[in-house]
């Protein structure tokens, strides 16, 4: 089965099509589907669900499925990971809580059903995405816009509002990819808990099993993973222009300056500020 990975906390796929492009496939970030017109079924977690114009489906890390489209459908993506909330932490606390990862993972009992709103808040939705579709067709660097974070919000506030009416499942005794995804995200500037006999304490299983049990789930080891998501955020702290380069090795644990311009420029063949000047002239191909 195909993994998809996602890396940049924000991307907005906004497209129709009569056959679904991709077969069945899983991904390691946060992905909520709305439907703008259409009919199919979705098969979501081995689970066949019918679909129509204004369901909404949201999908977690580790969740793996695929669309057979009966008419025509018109589909918005908004896939994200966990730092994008990371990312809006300086916003109002109180709100930017609700982007929290373990308040996102609430909305997994969504997995195998499908979000009907009645009215209002079904137009309401509807105008939310289609706001988001817009203002990314139209603005540059939608990661970053609190815009975007607040109509973002106002959709998980309508769906954690639902939340409470669905029972939620019983995990299997095998760590989830979603909650070892999430335990990654969450403490991926700390290299102690991070370490592979550390993670595999958490979750109860052998360090051996559990590099298997990455590889498997993720298709990718786990040092590259940690590698290639560390490095990401260390390019949107750049991008941000909020933080030095001081401030940056000291948060992701680099000994000084010099370790983290080596570092980065090791991976991709220009220090920091060389990144940071050619992506505001945008001629950087991300």
């Amino acid at each position: 089965m195909r993994i998809l990975r996602q890396f940049d906390s924000l991307l907005i796929d906004d497209f129709e099509e009569s056959v679904y492009s991709y077969p069945d496939h899983s991904h390691t970030y946060f992905e909520l589907v709305f439907i703008r017109s259409g009919k199919g079924m979705h098969h979501l977690n081995g689970n066949i669900v019918p679909y129509c114009d204004g369901n909404l489906f949201i999908l977690t890390p580790g969740d793996h499925h695929f669309f057979d489209i009966s008419i025509s459908t018109h589909f918005t993506f908004i896939k994200f990971t966990e730092s994008y909330y990371h990312n809006h932490r300086y916003l109002v606390e109180e709100a930017s809580n609700y982007f929290a990862p373990s308040s996102i993972n609430q909305l997994k009992l969504f997995k195998e059903t499908r979000v009907e709103l009645q009215d209002p808040f079904k137009e309401i939705l509807k105008n939310t995405v289609e706001n988001i579709v817009l203002y990314c067709e139209k603005m540059p660097d939608a990661s970053f816009s609190p815009v975007i974070f607040f109509q973002l919000l106002s959709i998980l506030n309508l769906l954690k509002t639902f939340a409470l009416r669905i029972p939620e499942r019983k995990s299997g005794a095998h760590p989830s990819s979603e909650a070892v995804s999430t335990y990654v995200h969450e403490n991926i500037l700390s290299r102690s808990k991070l370490s592979i006999s550390s993670i595999a304490n958490q979750f109860s299983i052998s360090p051996g099993y559990f590099s298997k049990y990455f590889k498997r789930t993720f298709g990718i080891s786990y040092k590259d993973y940690i590698g290639e998501y560390r490095l990401k955020l260390i390019q949107e702290r750049l991008l941000s222009g909020n933080c030095t380069l001081r401030e940056i090795a000291d948060e992701f644990d680099f000994f000084d300056e010099s370790h983290l311009i080596k570092s980065f420029n090791k991976k991709l063949g220009v220090n920091p500020k060389e990144f940071r000047n050619k992506a505001l002239m945008n001629t950087i191909i991300k």
